[in-house]
């Protein structure tokens, strides 16, 4: 069973609830022999030997995590049994007249009768339910005996004797009831927990997933695409160095599945601007010419800093790949506490509206995940203006 779960709890929850109600018969008991018999030795020994007998029993039931069902009956057939029906024979029975309601024997000793409440619980919660039913009988038939022995059987049954065995008979159904319930409401607890870790960690999965497709297709991707195509030169050093950077993340991913955009997260805040270089160095080494304008550029948090640099790296490889001309502008602010980014080109443009395109309600899977997700993410706002033969402007501001 799992450290903490809901089922553990119910357990711990019921050791703790029939524990409270032995220790309340206890003290009855030691009140009963300070003030009755505080010099006789006997009610002593018989108060010590019931104690130590209970706190062995929840003792051992607090460190296993339940209880072991041995001293559970080792409790019904001694504290619940044994004991009431020894003080009860060696007071001499009716002849004695040691039990005789209103004598000294019931002032100190009847608190024993009291366990049997205490000791059906225990066995309500700690048995099987056939079990409990015998351990139960077997104290109705203590009561019984007890009374017929102290008592008389000539006798008629008294009020104490039939409220005794009632709270016998409604100790123990009431910790039945009361731990079956628990245990119910725990089981489904831990069901529940169960299957929301399993859907979190299926989310887990699924968003490592498109973190790595995003690295993927920004990077080793676009790079592939423009040396297929003839673009640039594969041996330029610009390329090479591009390449090896991205071997780089590739064996990470494959060693350790590790994410880049989580590569030294312990840094708290970072210079956004050190970050978008890097951006924009990676673009030109596939040759695309970029011209960069920063002003007042702040600190902001290490994933708003790569989310920004991962968006503006995707502007640059659609520049390079789409918009039919080898030059970018980038603009980059400190606004109002945040950061206000924009890369323009001035190359043949494309209809944002039109399915596909990745801008406001299009699909495209560049735009979409690269760059409109990413900013979502961090809390920050993405727009692209465009038209056909008019160049495109990517605009991203955070926050929102």
């Amino acid at each position: 069973m799992r450290e903490g779960s809901g089922l553990q709890r119910a357990q711990r929850f019921m050791m703790l609830a029939t524990g409270l109600y032995r220790a309340s018969h206890l003290v009855a008991g030691f009140v009963a022999v300070l003030r009755k018999a505080p010099g006789e030795v006997l009610p002593w020994v018989l108060f010590g030997g019931v104690l130590a007998s209970s706190v062995w029993l929840y003792g051992n039931a607090y460190a296993r995590g339940w209880f072991d069902r041995r001293w559970v009956w080792a409790d019904v057939l001694v504290t619940g049994c044994a004991v009431p029906l020894l003080v009860g024979l060696a007071s001499g029975g009716v002849a004695g007249g040691g039990w005789v309601p209103g004598g000294a024997g019931v002032a100190v000793y009847g608190w024993l009768f009291l366990l049997g409440g205490s000791v059906s619980a225990a066995a309500g919660v700690g048995l099987a339910p056939r079990r409990a039913v015998v351990a139960v009988l077997l104290l109705l038939g203590t009561t019984l005996a007890a009374y017929l022995w102290v008592i008389g059987p000539e006798a008629a049954p008294g009020s104490a004797l039939v409220g005794h065995m009632n709270s016998v008979v409604s100790s123990a159904v009431m910790a039945k009831v009361f731990w079956w319930y628990l245990r119910r409401q725990g089981t489904q607890l831990d069901e529940a927990n169960e299957r929301a870790l399993t859907a979190e960690a299926a989310r887990a999965r699924e968003a490592e997933r498109i973190a790595h497709h995003r690295a993927l297709h920004d990077t080793v991707l676009a790079t592939l695409t423009t040396i297929a195509v003839g673009r640039v030169d594969a041996n330029a050093p610009g390329v090479r160095e591009r390449c090896a950077r991205e071997a780089a993340y590739l064996r990470r991913l494959i060693q350790r599945g590790d994410d880049p955009e989580d590569a030294g997260a312990q840094a708290p805040e970072v210079a956004v601007g050190a970050v978008l270089e890097e951006a924009v160095h990676s673009a030109e080494c596939l040759g695309l010419k970029v011209t960069a304008q920063y002003h007042e550029l702040p600190s902001v948090p290490r994933p708003v800093a790569i989310a920004l640099a991962a968006a503006v790296s995707e502007a640059l490889n659609n520049v390079r790949c789409h918009a039919g001309t080898g030059q970018a502008f980038l603009t980059v602010v400190g606004a109002a506490g945040g950061v206000f980014v924009r890369v323009v080109d001035r190359g043949v443009g494309f209809d944002p509206t039109a399915p596909g395109s990745g801008s406001g309600t299009g699909t495209g899977s560049g735009l979409r995940r690269s760059i409109h997700a990413r900013l979502a993410e961090i809390g920050g706002r993405s727009e692209v203006d465009s038209a056909p033969g008019e160049g495109t402007s990517v605009e991203l501001r955070w926050p929102a």
